[in-house]
């Protein structure tokens, strides 16, 4: 590998002056507010602010803003967040700027928010998916870092448009692909480097219905739970199989209907989406494997997890199975009238011995601070996007295959057929 490639990703003490971050959506991922108070899942004071707080107190984060559609929604969610988290975490700064103005409504105020901004500083985009293109590409043309939830977008044209502007510009752009840092997942991926030629893999996502009152304005109408769950164990396989030199080459999707549209969900809302992949080995065409991912956002409300997750990998030479919904850790609470498994892996709310927030070893913290640290490293010239693509990060470039079966999957159920994924000269496209 390249010198270039193997740089340390720490970002020296004399480095430039800390990133400067624009929060795009004020939903539940970022600020855990929703419906006028605080979530019901399990991201009750957010990820995205709580993480970006306590990462300008620890000083690799300084200015912070916030930018929505519904100006009006401010005082509440600024409300909501002295009282979450400044008054749990020892007076955590909460502050930042936002847009629009309290008294106005404007779906182009991410415009506005990002003009205020200067090259080298970065966004976060958690907004609805078909929003991640228009937002994503207006910021990378003035020079602005982009980290966009998962999906990254929902078509390959999308996909590769941004990877040729990242290009242009000289901009990082990585997908939230959290999962990867999941200290049982990430050791999985090193594992299966060893175990030979990838066979199969099956993997489970879940969440209760509940979420689809959060969910409803959207679901069905701007995406789908493959897009939304899907993404994380589709993007793990890949990330586990490309090292092997394995790449989809056809996609036959298949969806169950009834139970979100009896909760008021659109008409075209799926419950659970199986998608099925062929995999390929790029130097010998006759090592065929079978990926089969499933979805669900009808699961039952009292399972006792937020979100079932597991997984099975087969390979030549051994398997791998994982189950992330219950950890060996479980609270039996009179008040919830039930059995209850946490995920303090994923994201550890609790304050540490001197009152501050904790979290940090947190797989949902680390991946936004893996963002921070290479955004730094580029603007110190330390590094360059291309470096970060080689150390394997979910960045735009390495999550392209994701992209290719999700929409690939969309497609299936639309037009009933099978889609072939065909690569030629480096330029992905769906047949």
């Amino acid at each position: 590998m390249a010198a270039e490639a193997i740089k340390s990703a720490i970002v020296p003490t004399n480095s430039p002056s800390p990133l400067n971050v624009l929060m795009v959506g004020t939903g539940e991922y970022t600020t855990g507010f929703v419906g006028g108070g605080a979530s019901g899942s399990d991201k009750k004071v957010g990820v995205v602010g709580l993480t970006l707080f306590d990462l300008r107190r620890r000083g690799k984060v300084s200015k912070l803003g916030m930018v929505g559609v519904n100006g009006t929604k401010f005082p509440a969610i600024r409300q909501h967040l002295e009282t979450n988290i400044s008054k749990v975490y020892n007076g955590l700064d909460c502050s930042f700027d936002s847009y629009p103005a309290n008294d106005v409504k404007d779906p182009d105020a991410y415009k506005a928010a990002i003009d205020a901004l200067k090259p080298g500083d970065a966004i976060t985009i958690f907004t609805p998916d078909t929003t991640h293109y228009p937002i994503a590409l207006y910021a990378i043309e003035r020079g602005i870092h982009v980290l966009i939830t998962k999906p990254a977008v929902k078509t390959l044209e999308h996909h590769q448009a941004l990877m040729d502007a990242a290009k242009k510009h000289n901009v990082y752009v990585y997908i939230e692909h959290h999962k990867r840092f999941d200290p049982a997942y990430s050791d999985a991926r090193y594992k299966a480097q060893k175990l030979g030629d990838f066979n199969y893999f099956y993997s489970y996502m879940s969440q209760p219905k509940s979420q689809l009152e959060t969910f409803k304005a959207w679901a069905g109408v701007d995406s789908d739970i493959s897009y939304y769950l899907n993404s994380h164990h589709i993007d793990i396989c890949d990330s586990m199989v490309s090292q092997l030199g394995f790449l989809p080459v056809k996609v036959s999707t298949s969806a169950a209907k009834g139970i979100a549209t009896s909760l008021g969900c659109n008409e075209a809302t799926e419950d659970t989406i199986t998608v099925m992949v062929t995999w390929q080995k790029r130097n010998d065409p006759s090592k065929i494997a079978t990926g089969v991912y499933t979805a669900s956002w009808t699961a039952p409300q009292k399972a006792g997890v937020h979100s079932n997750q597991y997984f099975h990998y087969m390979a030549s030479g051994g398997e791998i199975r994982i189950n992330q919904a219950k950890r060996g850790y479980d609270v039996a609470d009179d008040t919830a009238g039930q059995l209850i498994w946490y995920n303090p892996f994923y994201m550890k709310y609790a304050p540490d011995e001197e009152g501050n927030f904790g979290g940090q070893t947190g797989y949902g913290y680390i991946s936004f601070e893996k963002f921070v640290d290479g955004c730094r490293a580029v603007n110190s010239g330390a590094l360059k996007p291309a470096d970060l693509d080689a150390r394997g990060l979910p960045t735009l470039n390495n999550t392209i295959a994701t992209t290719a079966i999700l929409e690939a999957g969309r497609r299936s159920i639309d037009e009933g057929r099978e889609i072939k994924i065909e690569i030629t000269d480096g330029s992905w496209k769906l047949v």
